[in-house]
């Protein structure tokens, strides 16, 4: 019988080997990395739900500042509540799922496939539904993904975006630092637990991100309501002080995601407005805006932001884990969660 989290960390642990295989199977597609010298798409959509909804929202950044091209988040329920007729020519249309099986998912495909759009599907089954209907498939080559929370089929979301947009943006590929520092920051145990040790769950948590950390903020947040059955906040910074800044209080904890090469000012006054309301503020990735007083755990230097990401979400799914089990909780198991969510 297996402790409790034990599978979610050995999942966590197999991140590093999945990349490399990611990295090996996409020098071979020569499909996917000319689609957009192939096809005169005018924009993008992305369709998604739940943690890889998140990781579109990388995606997205990723398309908007590398190729400048339109690119929005797909609504579902246009397709399965409205039956609305598409017109997507000249339309790529990217499906993001780990299982591929959601039924609306698989009705927005098909509807924008039928009104002339192209599906790219990124999926950790070949032979999923979203995989079979799509015009072209990227196997996220995970293996099996058994505890419930998404750890490496995130990831390798990530990174396969990570790939795309740079192939397409004609960029020289080198993802020997990606590589490392996925491995370092998979056996950064001891460092991780004391973070961990100093966030209390019993207390209000807000994780903030900006630009590319923005949707690692969302996943963190996401994975500790999972684990830890607890509301979380995960936000913008710049969405945070439009409003939700007024909930803060000073039992508040606040953790920023600021991966290195983080442009500088991005999380402008926030940090100070903060700090003036609540002394529990957090820092995951550079250590740049920490403060005394402030906690922080650094993850490995990376020479671009996009790349560190993937890194900095190793280490907050390492951080889950290490919350959900020292507070005597499963996460493999949460309750009134299944690995696949079917929606309609």
């Amino acid at each position: 019988m297996n402790k409790p989290g034990e599978i979610m960390l050995r999942e966590i642990s197999e991140i590093p080997e999945m990349l490399v295989r990611i990295a090996a199977r996409f020098q071979q597609n020569r499909e996917a990395a000319a689609l957009l010298d192939t096809n005169k798409f005018h924009s993008v959509v992305l369709l998604a739900r739940g943690t890889s909804d998140n990781a579109a929202h990388y995606l997205k950044y990723l398309i908007e500042t590398k190729l400048g091209l339109p690119c929005g988040l797909a609504s579902p329920s246009a397709a399965t509540m409205y039956s609305t007729p598409f017109h997507y020519a000249n339309t790529l249309v990217v499906a993001i799922s780990q299982s591929g099986q959601s039924s609306d998912l698989l009705a927005f495909a098909q509807a924008a496939k039928d009104g002339g759009g192209y599906v790219l599907a990124i999926t950790n089954d070949e032979n999923s539904p979203l995989a079979q209907l799509s015009n072209l498939h990227i196997d996220i080559a995970a293996g099996p993904e058994i505890a419930v929370p998404a750890t490496k089929s995130y990831v390798g979301q990530l990174f396969i975006s990570f790939l795309l947009a740079s192939v397409w943006n004609k960029e020289t590929l080198d993802v020997s630092g990606i590589l490392n520092a996925a491995k370092e920051s998979a056996q950064s145990d001891s460092k991780v637990k004391k973070f961990a040790d100093e966030i209390d769950i019993k207390r209000p948590i807000y994780i903030l991100g900006r630009g590319f950390s923005y949707p690692n903020a969302k996943e963190f947040a996401l994975k500790l309501q999972e684990t830890c059955l607890i509301p979380v906040q995960g936000m913008s910074s710049s969405d945070f002080l439009h409003g939700p800044i007024a909930s803060l209080h000073e039992n508040s904890q606040v953790i920023f995601l600021a991966p290195h090469r983080l442009p500088k000012n991005s999380f402008g006054e926030a940090p100070e407005r903060v700090r003036a309301i609540t002394g529990k503020v957090f820092w995951i990735g550079s250590t740049e805006l920490a403060q005394n007083g402030d906690i922080s755990i650094e993850t490995p230097y990376s020479d671009s932001e996009t790349k560190a990401c993937l890194s900095d979400a190793i280490i907050f799914q390492k951080i889950t884990h290490n919350l959900a089990v020292s507070n005597n909780l499963d996460p493999d198991s949460p309750r009134g969660l299944s690995k696949v969510t079917i929606t309609r």
